[in-house]
């Protein structure tokens, strides 16, 4: 790797310039280009370029590594890590004009789409012919199809379907020296070789721009019942969980929260909670028949003889799942969070949560905690208002808690440059050889999303 310049020259911003027209190479007012959702990570990228297409990516890619300038993949910009943190001198490559959406394809349940699409415009899509894209989460409006390949997105049907690793079955890119690698036919079957999707849904954009993906898509089921309900603890919503899990395998989605959260998103969009509860679990099932009767049943055969509220058209659902999707819109109402998105054992859940919040507290007894996610996999999201952006303090303290539970540093949203120095707490000196040799031989100028992943 070899050093940058700092400034970028009138020359090279006119040949962005003939690439992709005038208007969509912007050098003023990027400062919603230049700060992550959270308002926590903010960067100072000196141009951003917006291409309508795969061949105007590749010759953006061919400038910049012709005059070794370093570039960051931007989709919806919906990141909590800093992952797309532009230095001065970086080019920002925005994906939202990569919007295209192919037809669905209804015998093979798959559909080809543009990097910038929304997730959203995927389930819409997938909808009007029956059909679900099972990746979901309350950024679907602003998050790209980009963004979420190559974060791996999570969400809260991972229980029942997996990441979106397991929806991509076809990938097109452009690599840090502009060639373009295509392979889009969406076969079930194809061992020839290394899984090249799979290798760049996850890699943050390290190792180029996804432009486009053939993603895999399910039947859509006719009936879908939301039930919350209340608990004690947290013990309590593990052992129901694991319960639910082994009688019913329509369970797409099992969400844990707390009080405290479901009271400040009441208060920040006047939100009815149907009861009061320390402890909250939502939980969604979708089937092809009714199944509001047998789960009401389970529960009472499981003597559970808490509050519950259950829903089943849409307007219902979608009030019980603003208490769960609102909580961090609501958090960051109140400041900058330091949002950490960890996973342990599921079994592990009430213990890391219980030592997660007595580290933060003796650490600084001012600081408030929300703890909201998903409890069927473990996955939790803590956020933490008090310390300042750039205090790592409660970083450390969290993140050594994950590893003491033998979990991981990141469930969902990836390391970024927010978590790249604790990377070692997730993965051995051997897994992180082998990453960065693989980074090295695709981009040896370490040109693509520099600040990204590694602790250089």
């Amino acid at each position: 790797m070899t050093s940058r310049p700092q400034a970028l020259s009138s020359e090279f911003v006119e040949s962005l310039q003939q690439v992709v027209g005038d208007a969509h190479v912007l050098t003023d007012d990027l400062a919603g280009y230049g700060t992550d959702w959270t308002g926590r990570f903010i960067g100072a990228p000196s141009v951003v370029v917006r291409p309508a297409n795969t061949s105007e990516v590749s010759h953006i890619l061919q400038l910049c590594s012709k005059h070794n300038i370093a570039v960051v993949p931007q989709g919806g910009n919906t990141g909590l890590v800093g992952g797309t943190l532009a230095s001065e001198g970086h080019v920002i490559v925005s994906t939202l004009r990569l919007n295209s959406l192919g037809p669905v394809d209804a015998a093979s349940r798959q559909i080809s789409v543009g990097a910038g699409a929304t997730v959203e415009q995927v389930h819409e899509a997938a909808k009007s012919h029956g059909l679900r894209y099972a990746v979901d989460f309350g950024a679907r409006g602003t998050a790209t199809i980009g963004g979420t390949i190559a974060t791996n997105a999570g969400g809260i049907n991972v229980l029942r379907f997996g990441s979106t690793r397991h929806q991509v079955v076809g990938i097109e890119a452009v690599l840090p020296n502009g060639d373009v690698i295509e392979h889009m036919a969406g076969l079930i079957k194809d061992n020839t070789g290394y899984d090249i999707a799979s290798l760049l849904c996850g890699s943050e954009g390290t190792l180029g721009i996804v432009t486009a993906a053939r993603l895999r898509l399910l039947p859509l089921h006719t009936s879908r019942t939301t039930i919350l309900l209340g608990y004690g603890s947290t013990e309590e919503v593990v052992r129901v969980v694991q319960k639910i899990r082994h009688q019913f395998d329509s369970l797409d989605a099992a969400e844990l929260f707390y009080e405290d959260g479901a009271n400040l998103v009441a208060e920040a969009f006047n939100v009815a909670i149907p009861f009061v509860a320390p402890v909250y679990l939502l939980l969604e099932f979708s089937a092809d028949v009714d199944l509001a009767s047998d789960i009401e049943s389970h529960l009472a055969q499981s003597n559970f003889a808490g509050l519950s509220a259950v829903a089943q058209d849409e307007l219902g659902r979608a009030k019980l799942w603003r208490l769960r999707e609102e909580h961090t819109a609501a958090i960051s109402m109140h400041g900058v969070p330091h949002k950490f998105d960890v996973t342990v054992a599921v079994s592990d859940l009430p213990k890391f949560i219980e030592k997660t919040r007595q580290g933060i507290s003796e650490t600084n007894a001012d600081w408030t905690v929300f703890i909201f996610g998903h409890a069927a996999d473990g996955n939790m999201h803590v956020n933490v208002l008090g310390p300042s952006a750039t205090d790592e303090l409660v970083d450390e303290v969290v993140l050594q808690v994950v590893a003491e539970f033998k979990g991981s540093i990141s469930a969902e949203h990836g390391i970024g440059s927010a978590k790249k120095k604790w990377l070692s707490l997730s993965r051995s000196h051997n897994e992180i050889a082998m990453m960065k040799a693989i980074k090295g031989a695709i981009d040896p100028q370490g040109m693509m999303n520099p600040n990204t992943l590694f602790a250089m």
